[in-house]
């Protein structure tokens, strides 16, 4: 399978992140292809340089159990993900009121961080965020030191937790 045939079969559906989620194609094999755990997309070993073509095939991204794949509604092939698929790059307030945060990640998705859209921690406490689906943003070193700003400590059943709120969703950052 070549990238330009699977790009061809993603155009077909426009500019909407198609509903991977409905489509079980047949298992065609594995690609070269990784992203590396800086959001980096490699084929063959070589970077790639065309943004545009790395927002094509993250549209058709679909993670099942602990793997992840290209899926077209005819082929569906396994790529290599070192941590997480996306960083979360940017955030800013959508009000004056700061009660409503956007954030986006390197391939130009923006959303708002609420319930749909919730912060994780894993064991080691690294901090990511639900994209879509099932797949998350690991959470930028930049964005994690500007968040520490906002935060506000609170005592919790946890301990004195680091929490900040967005679309009446409060959001933490780990125990202090």
């Amino acid at each position: 399978m070549s990238l330009e045939k699977i790009s061809a079969q993603i155009k077909a559906h426009g500019d909407k992140i198609p509903p991977v989620e409905l489509w079980d194609p047949e298992y065609c094999g594995e690609m070269d292809l990784q992203i590396k755990s800086n959001g980096d997309w490699f084929y063959a070993g070589t970077i790639f340089k065309r943004t545009t073509l790395v927002k094509l095939l993250s549209s058709v991204l679909k993670k099942e159990g602990n793997d992840y794949f290209l899926v077209t509604p005819v082929e569906k092939i396994k790529i290599s993900v070192e941590d997480a698929p996306f960083v979360l790059t940017q955030w800013y307030w959508q009000d004056e009121n700061k009660t409503t945060m956007i954030v986006s990640n390197n391939v130009g998705d923006e959303f708002v961080l609420d319930a749909e859209h919730p912060i994780t921690q894993n064991a080691a406490g690294e901090i990511y965020v639900t994209v879509r689906r099932n797949l998350v943003a690991k959470l930028h070193r930049n964005v994690y030191y500007q968040w520490i700003g906002l935060a506000k400590e609170t005592k919790t059943d946890k301990g004195t937790e680091l929490i900040f709120t967005s679309a009446n969703c409060q959001f933490s950052l780990g125990v202090v």
